[in-house]
């Protein structure tokens, strides 16, 4: 929503206009109003000039979170140079690669995939830029639980040759670029059935994979997604509980929500359900053109109504006032698996999003990262970009 007082002083406090469609409607004193949906939410609206407080809020101190991006979304033509340059600039210290020209020749490779040579190369440019890893930004998980024909191009590799391929690669890749987390997915069930006839072999082979992870002290997060046995944040909650591991967490995304057809509300529904095993957080939102029917199979190669994180569909504004209460304990749960803090990672797609990707260029990604820290200055959530002190300490000083 975007808001503004009468007069544009601190005098005039008694009014609030929320900016809609039809004009500057007059709204309740004190109150920040807004319709997703068809919905309406009713928000205690601050001044400009208030800190946030909240009565009911025992905390001292505004909880933090660290801010993450998945860095071949910034830039044009996915070389490495120009991503690490573009978060860099934006203030970011961590990423998550996935897709990468480590020599600016036009050989995009997926990081997983780089020669020991190469990731080599790319971490001493993560030590030149100053960046460190988040996550591996994997495939794993994407790939059909049962070999059938269902009309879709996803392949099938049985478990025991998967987990010495795709996801033994991953965990060496993680080891390579210094991080404790690998970004995952469930599997896709067949096309025409319900995802929850298949959540035994799911739990089974993910299980699986999850042990290795934790042989190789690794933790494996598992993303909310379209199309798979874990396309709903209640589907998640359930496969978390089943598998029973520490060692494996939930990936949530508004944007992966909404774009299915969830309303905002139903969004937060679903992050409550994720928030016990919750490890990090994507952020995206989508803005839908029609609506849509929830569990309806998505196309994945056409999704371009991808928004910031402040005007989208996801009620990113709810789901983050909500996780203010919950960092502290979360905080205490990802420190015993080796995690720094809680993740909060720009996969914006405000260009396009695919099935393994997506695009929001050096613009697009400074956009998306202005909104999230707008609506983390506005709930009450500190972060911590690139300033001045950094300078000071690279010169020495």
């Amino acid at each position: 929503p975007e808001g503004r007082r009468d007069g544009g002083t601190e005098g005039r406090r008694d009014q609030v206009r929320v900016r809609r469609g039809d004009g500057w409607p007059l709204l309740q004193p004190g109150c920040l109003h807004f319709r997703m949906a068809g919905q309406t939410m009713t928000i205690r609206q601050r001044t400009p000039f208030e800190p946030y407080t909240e009565s009911t809020d025992s905390m001292p101190q505004n909880p933090s979170v660290i801010l993450s991006a998945f860095a071949d979304e910034a830039a044009n033509h996915k070389t490495a140079v120009e991503q690490l340059a573009a978060l860099a600039a934006i203030g970011i210290e961590y990423y998550s690669p996935r897709f990468v020209d480590l020599d600016g020749a036009g050989n995009v490779e997926h990081v997983v995939d780089l020669t020991k040579t190469k990731q080599k190369r790319l971490k001493k440019l993560n030590d030149e830029y100053g960046m460190n890893v988040t996550s591996i930004g994997s495939r794993v998980g994407k790939v059909k639980l049962i070999d059938v024909d269902d009309g879709t191009h996803n392949k099938h590799i049985p478990i025991a040759k998967y987990l010495k391929t795709e996801v033994a690669a991953t965990i060496r890749a993680a080891h390579a670029m210094e991080t404790k987390l690998i970004r995952g997915f469930s599997f896709y069930h067949p096309q025409f059935d319900a995802p929850e006839d298949h959540i035994p072999q799911a739990v089974d082979q993910l299980g699986q994979i999850v042990d290795l992870c934790a042989k190789e002290g690794v933790v494996y997060g598992l993303e909310v997604e379209a199309n798979l046995i874990g396309q709903s944040g209640k589907l998640l909650a359930k496969l978390a509980k089943a598998v029973g591991r520490s060692n494996m967490v939930l990936i949530f995304d508004g944007g992966n929500l909404s774009h299915q057809g969830y309303s905002p509300l139903e969004v937060f529904d679903e992050y409550v359900a994720m928030r016990p095993y919750l490890g990090w957080a994507h952020i995206k939102d989508y803005q839908a053109r029609a609506k849509k029917k929830k569990g309806d199979h998505v196309d994945e190669g056409v999704d371009w109504n991808f928004v910031p994180a402040n005007i989208g569909d996801s009620g990113h504004e709810y789901v983050l006032r909500d996780l203010r209460k919950q960092i502290p304990k979360m905080e205490r749960r990802l420190k015993k698996l080796g995690i720094p803090g809680l993740f909060l990672e720009l996969e914006p797609h405000v260009k396009g999003g695919g099935q393994f990707g997506g695009f929001s260029g050096p613009d697009g990604m400074g956009v998306a990262a202005r909104a999230l820290c707008s609506l983390l200055d506005y709930v009450g959530i500190d972060y911590r970009l690139r300033d001045f002190d950094d300078i000071r300490a690279w010169r020495g000083f």
